[in-house]
């Protein structure tokens, strides 16, 4: 693979003044603004895409990552995970595996379902994905990677992306390399997390590798990794030269980060969030959720997991955090969070510090 390869235009169609980009596109697919949400397992299923689209301010959604051999056998669980609304595009659906086939036959289905883009998923460090050859440990086999992305390629004709980690591990950070056969095989986006699979959710910031993959290539390049805030997407933007960023972690604790990132990027003046709109939200996902899983014990389990995230940062939450885990119901976890914002009205009123 040619490391000289000369340095292609920017890919972004709008710039700043500042020479951050605002959009990107995917063939012929606007990502306007350049923000994605992240494909994260166990949270962006339809009912929390629902929300960050409701809230606004997400370019592009992306499903949970959803086992190739399982949609293509029709198993029930995938085909859920699959599920797109009538409105929601652009939409990505994120697949993995390591049967270049299966791959293939589940791409099929993804453009089927009227998804915009098949993403395949490169990185997820999970040991389960990771034992079967799937996600990042694609990164130790490029001929396999290869394989994967010819065949899906040659399956589909809707445009193809793929997510990866910057490598496998520290001594093998190969995601230039790795970007660049995607790109010579016809993947037309790429996006990169700076973390190894080694460093799982952990390691020091090192996004050099999405820097020097965005000089090599002529799609775009979408950076990754703990970006949590205007300041921090900024960062990536600046140190990278990415065509858009991409929000996982950060999106679970702050819903409102995409509408706020997009409305600083546009100059308008900070959306502030009080204490009423973050109980009418999370009321409404656990609505949601009640609705999507039709049964409290599905519904609690995804409660639980978005408000151990969601409650972070705000004032005398512990206990509200607790309270939600030990609910043993839909209604008794709406009844805390209506009590704790009752309780946190009063408190400020009386002056009670907002610190726990």
């Amino acid at each position: 693979m040619d490391e000289s390869a000369p340095t292609p235009p920017m890919t972004a169609d709008v710039l700043q003044p500042a020479g951050v980009p605002r959009s990107y596109s995917v063939r012929n697919i606007r990502i306007e603004p350049n923000l994605v949400l992240a494909p994260m397992e166990g949270v962006t299923d339809l009912t929390f895409r629902r929300l960050i689209r409701k809230i606004g301010g997400a370019g592009l959604t992306v499903t949970e990552f959803i086992a190739s051999e399982g949609l293509r056998r029709g198993a029930d669980k995938m085909e859920e995970m699959a599920r797109i609304d009538p409105d929601e595009h652009p939409v990505a659906i994120q697949i993995y595996g390591r049967n270049p086939s299966a791959m293939a036959e589940a791409a099929k289905i993804v453009q089927d379902l009227g998804a915009d883009i098949c993403d395949l998923n490169f990185g997820c460090p999970s040991k389960k994905v990771c034992a079967h050859s799937g996600g990042s440990a694609l990164l130790k086999d490029p001929e396999l990677a290869t394989e994967i992305v010819k065949a899906v390629r040659a399956a589909i004709h809707i445009p193809l992306t793929v997510k990866m980690r910057s490598g496998f591990d520290a001594e093998n950070r190969n995601c230039p390399d790795i970007a660049w056969m995607c790109q010579e095989e016809g993947v037309e986006a790429i996006t990169i997390h700076w973390r190894t699979r080694a460093d799982l959710y952990s390691g020091t910031r090192a996004v050099d590798k999405i820097a020097v993959t965005k000089q090599r290539l002529s799609i775009p390049v979408i950076g990754n990794g703990d970006i949590v805030d205007y300041a921090s997407a900024m960062a990536m933007f600046r140190d990278t030269g990415c065509d858009g960023v991409m929000i996982g972690r950060g999106a679970i604790k702050n819903p409102w980060v995409f509408q706020h990132v997009r409305g600083q990027m546009l100059g308008q003046p900070a959306v502030v969030v009080d204490a009423e709109e973050k109980r009418r939200v999370l009321i409404d996902y656990y609505e949601s959720c009640r609705a999507w899983f039709r049964s409290d014990r599905g519904a609690l389990g995804r409660m639980k997991k978005i408000s151990n995230y969601f409650t972070h940062g705000l004032p005398y939450a512990s206990e509200l955090r607790t309270t939600i885990l030990r609910s043993q119901s839909v209604d008794e976890a709406i009844g805390a969070v209506n009590r704790y914002f009752d309780d946190l009205a009063e408190w400020r009123e009386k002056g009670r510090p907002a610190v726990e």
